[in-house]
């Protein structure tokens, strides 16, 4: 039997998104506005973590929120209820993703003037959001405890992308098969250079530190 042939793409699919997205941050930059992607899987506590996150720097920053999901606006509504933070919902039609000119099509649906920060919460998914460069200053990603620590090595670029990795549900750490320590040595066998902050966003342990990392990277952003 002859040997299965294998060929190799070597020019990438994405580089018209790339070319994009460079130009978007050069925009934002010249803007002063720091763009934050926010991705995780379905039913991590993405939303919740933001909540808490954002209101512990409201006071600090001047904050949007856009928030991307297939269909429905359910949790643009609760981001405004819950903080007070202008939100505005993108749907995808479809997509699990987000790509740089979605992401500017929702930025100009933002009153961009006088902001500091504009966070956006992407799909919940842990492959197609990874693919996709937004155009965002940095990337963030929860990964909760019942998913596994084993996560890292199923889903390698998201963690490799990723410049902070927020382990959220802690409190549930005593309930599930999920080993902290091993979870944060995934993580830095794909992203030698990525923060890891463990939290419980029901109970708020640990958030500060994580609104924390935002604000500094927000100042170090306008300083550059």
């Amino acid at each position: 039997m002859d040997p299965v042939k294998v060929i190799e793409i070597k020019k990438s699919v994405f580089e018209d998104n790339d070319a994009d997205a460079r130009r978007l941050r050069k925009e934002l930059k010249e803007k002063g506005v720091y763009l934050l992607n926010l991705m995780s899987s379905p039913g991590s506590g993405k939303t919740t973590t933001l909540i808490q996150t954002l209101n512990l720097l409201k006071d600090k920053l001047r904050i949007a929120v856009m928030e991307a999901d297939i269909d429905s606006d359910v949790d643009a509504v609760k981001i405004k209820e819950a903080t007070g933070i202008p939100s505005i919902q993108l749907h995808t039609g479809g997509m699990c993703h987000l790509d740089a000119e979605m992401t500017r099509q929702g930025l100009d649906n933002v009153s961009m003037e006088g902001l500091d920060l504009v966070v956006l919460e992407n799909v919940g998914n842990l492959v197609c959001p990874a693919e996709f460069d937004t155009g965002a200053c940095r990337n963030a990603m929860i990964l909760s405890v019942p998913e596994g620590h084993d996560k890292p090595l199923k889903y390698p670029l998201m963690f490799s992308v990723c410049d902070v990795v927020v382990i959220n549900k802690i409190d549930v750490l005593p309930y599930f098969d999920f080993n902290l320590e091993k979870c944060k040595e995934y993580i830095h066998m794909r992203n030698p250079k990525a923060t890891v902050i463990p939290i419980c966003a029901k109970t708020g342990e640990g958030v500060e530190a994580f609104a924390e990392w935002i604000l500094q990277e927000v100042k170090n952003w306008k300083n550059q």
